[in-house]
């Protein structure tokens, strides 16, 4: 088995890596400094370091594809950070949409099957889909509009509250349907949200 080496120059390392000081290998760069965006001109990148240095700052390249590229005086560490905050409350504010499931079973009595929908139902009120499964056993497979009429009576009662985004079908020895909250049932879990 052969190992691959690592280049020791570090090509072929994260190739959206920001180049920061030294790393900066082109002779000449467009200077903006951070704080008030004024514009130094083109300089050579020696003098740009310098200047950099003099500042007890950072040289720090922003568009790399740009000739010659642009580079910032700024504070790299305050940068990365900056960076990383955006991310995590991109990430915060992208919304998680789980599938809860909920199974039947084609004589699930009427009791069972009230409180199985209203369980669907609060899945559906948290934002979530919710898979409706009817599970078949022994020779119940032989009558799959049994289930069919299951899933669609559940459907009725959700009516208001849930969209159908996967119509019912068979695998196996399953039937199932998925839900997805209605745009209303969306805009109540949105209200009711307070971190929006």
């Amino acid at each position: 088995m052969a190992y691959q080496r690592e280049d020791p120059r570090g090509r072929g390392r994260g190739r959206d890596e920001i180049r920061v000081n030294r790393r900066i290998r082109v002779p000449q760069v467009r200077v903006v400094m951070e704080e008030d965006g004024e514009q130094l001109g083109i300089l050579d990148t020696a003098v740009a370091l310098a200047k950099a240095e003099d500042l007890g700052l950072d040289l720090v390249e922003v568009s790399p594809n740009a000739r010659p590229p642009v580079c910032k005086i700024m504070d790299y560490g305050r940068y990365k950070y900056q960076q990383k905050r955006k991310a995590n409350e991109a990430k915060k504010k992208q919304q998680q949409v789980e599938v809860k499931e909920v199974k039947f079973r084609p004589k699930t009595d009427k009791h069972d099957f009230n409180v199985k929908v209203e369980r669907a139902r609060k899945f559906l009120g948290k934002g979530n889909k919710c898979k409706m499964t009817i599970m078949f056993r022994g020779r119940e497979i032989v009558h799959p509009e049994i289930g069919h009429e299951v899933l669609q009576r559940a459907f009725g009662m959700l009516e208001e509250d849930a969209i159908i985004e996967s119509q019912p079908r068979m695998e196996g020895r399953q039937m199932f349907m998925i839900l997805a909250p209605s745009k209303n049932q969306k805009q109540k879990v949105a209200a009711a949200d307070p971190s929006s």
